[in-house]
C-alpha cells in the first residue's frame, strides 16, 4: 500500500501558487484495509475515505470507462492491481496528472511539469471527450492562471468542440453547472471563462443569452468598445478588480441581457433594454438553478443600473424610488453590491477603465441621509397611520432635493 499526494496540490507546489487542495490516491489496497486503519468511507460511486485525523479525502487508485451520457456516466475499476499511472491517465488535464511521494520525487507520465513550463492547460488523453464537465473545468482553469500567462491548447480547444458538437453539455446538471460557474467567478480573469466557452462553442450552449450579444453595436459615444459582448467581458474584468463576490460579478456578468433582443433595426440604441433583460435574467438563473442572492442582486442591477448612472441628474422624489426599489433602506449592504456592480459596468469601456465613478459616493451619501430620517421624528408630533409614511417619504425627498441642489 502506498500513498500520494496527487492532483490541484502537486500542480501548485510547483507553479508557486496558493493551493488549499489535499487529495491522496491510494495504490495497493482495498476498502477493508482503509476501514481497518480507521478511515470512514464516504464515496457511494467509488470508494472514497476520510482520514480519520485530518478528514483529508484518500480514493482508491481507480480507471474509468464511459459507460453512458454526462459526467456520472462511467463504469468505475477500482482494486489493489490499479496502477498511479493507469489513474493518473484518468484525469483531465496533464498539470493535474502528477503525483508526489513521500520522498518529495514527482511523479509525471505525462508531461505535466513540461507544460507547467510552457504554461499550456492540455488534456491528458482523447478520454477526455468522455467527460463534459471538463469543458468547463479547463475554461476554470483558464481563468485562474490566466494572468500567469496560461492558454488551453488547440487540440484540447478542439475537442472541447467535440463535446459541445455532441450534444453532451445538455446531460450535466444544471447544479454542476452552477458550481463551476460560480467557482469560475472567483477566479482573478473570470472574462476568461466566458471567452474559452465561446470558442468552442459552450456559451452557446449554456448561456445563449450571454453568447447572442457578442457582435451587437452600442452607441460609440458611451461605448467606444462598441460590441455589447465586448462590454460585458471588460465589464466582468473591471468587477473581479473591485471585489472578490460572485454575486456583484455574476450581476455584471448578465446585466445587459436585453441588448441581445434589440430588433437591428434600433441598433446601436437600446431603448428600455433593461426592463427587456429582465425576463431573460430570471430565465438563466431558474435554468442554472442560481442563489436567491445571486437571483435578487442580479435583477435589481438589470433594471436599475442605468438609474445609478444617471444618479446626478435625479429628483429626490427619483432617488427615494430607486432605494426603495433596491431595498437599499433595509439593505445597505446589499446596495453596496449593486454599486460595486454599477461602477463596474461604468468602467468596463474601452478607455473607461480608470475614470471615477462618482455616482456611487453620491448614492452612498443619499442613502445615509435617507436613512437619518425615521419615524420617532414624527410619532412624538402625533403623526401616525398612513400620514406618518406620507411625512417620511415627504422628508426624504426634501433633504434628498437640497442634496441635489447642493451638488449642482
Amino acid at each position: 500500500m502506498k500513498v500520494f499526494l496527487v492532483g490541484g496540490a502537486v500542480r501548485d507546489a510547483l507553479l508557486g501558487y496558493p493551493s488549499s487542495e489535499r487529495d491522496w490516491v491510494v495504490v495497493g489496497a482495498n476498502p477493508a484495509d482503509m476501514l481497518e486503519l480507521g478511515y470512514q468511507q464516504v464515496g457511494r460511486d467509488f470508494p472514497v475515505f476520510l482520514h480519520p485525523k485530518t478528514r483529508d479525502e484518500y480514493a482508491l487508485a481507480r480507471t474509468e470507462r464511459k459507460s453512458g451520457h454526462g459526467y456520472t456516466g462511467f463504469a468505475v475499476h477500482c482494486d489493489p492491481s490499479v496502477t498511479l499511472e493507469q489513474d493518473l491517465m484518468r484525469r483531465d488535464l496533464t498539470v493535474n496528472a502528477m503525483a508526489r511521494a513521500d520522498s518529495g520525487e514527482i511523479i509525471d507520465p505525462y508531461g505535466g511539469r513540461a507544460d507547467l513550463a510552457a504554461k499550456v492547460l492540455r488534456h491528458v488523453s482523447d478520454a477526455f471527450v468522455e467527460d463534459p464537465l471538463r469543458v468547463l473545468r479547463t475554461a476554470r482553469f483558464a481563468a485562474r492562471y490566466a494572468h500567469l500567462g496560461f492558454t488551453v491548447a488547440p487540440e484540447t480547444m478542439a475537442l472541447m468542440a467535440d463535446i459541445v458538437r455532441q450534444g453532451e453539455l445538455a446531460h450535466l446538471p444544471a447544479e454542476r453547472v452552477w458550481v463551476e460557474l460560480e467557482r469560475a467567478l472567483g477566479e482573478p480573469n473570470p472574462e476568461v471563462f466566458v471567452e474559452v466557452l465561446r470558442g468552442c462553442g459552450a456559451l452557446a450552449a449554456l448561456l445563449p443569452e450571454l453568447d447572442a450579444l457578442f457582435g451587437v453595436p452600442q452607441t460609440a459615444e458611451y461605448h467606444p468598445e462598441i460590441d455589447t459582448g465586448i462590454h460585458t467581458l471588460m465589464a466582468l474584468q473591471q468587477a473581479a478588480s473591485l471585489t472578490p463576490a460572485t454575486d456583484v460579478r455574476f450581476a455584471v456578468l448578465i446585466h445587459d441581457l436585453g441588448k441581445g433582443t434589440t430588433p437591428p433595426a434600433e441598433w446601436p440604441r437600446h431603448i428600455a433594454h433593461e426592463h427587456r433583460g429582465l425576463s431573460l435574467v430570471k430565465r438563466v438563473c431558474q435554468r442554472l438553478k442560481a442563489p436567491g442572492q445571486h437571483r435578487e442582486l442580479a435583477l435589481k442591477v438589470c433594471e436599475y443600473h442605468t438609474h445609478c448612472h444617471r444618479a446626478l441628474e435625479l429628483r429626490g422624489k427619483t432617488l427615494l424610488k430607486l432605494f426603495n426599489a433596491t431595498d437599499a433602506l433595509r439593505r445597505p449592504d446589499r446596495f453596496e453590491a449593486f454599486l460595486l456592480a454599477c461602477e463596474a459596468d461604468a468602467r468596463g469601456r474601452k478607455g473607461m477603465e480608470q475614470r471615477d465613478y462618482p455616482q456611487a459616493d453620491y448614492l452612498r451619501r443619499g442613502l445615509g441621509i435617507a436613512r437619518e430620517v425615521t419615524a420617532a421624528q414624527f410619532t412624538d408630533q402625533g403623526v401616525e397611520g398612513k400620514a406618518l409614511g406620507e411625512a417620511i417619504s415627504a422628508e426624504r425627498m426634501r433633504r434628498l432635493d437640497a442634496l441635489r441642489a447642493e451638488q449642482r
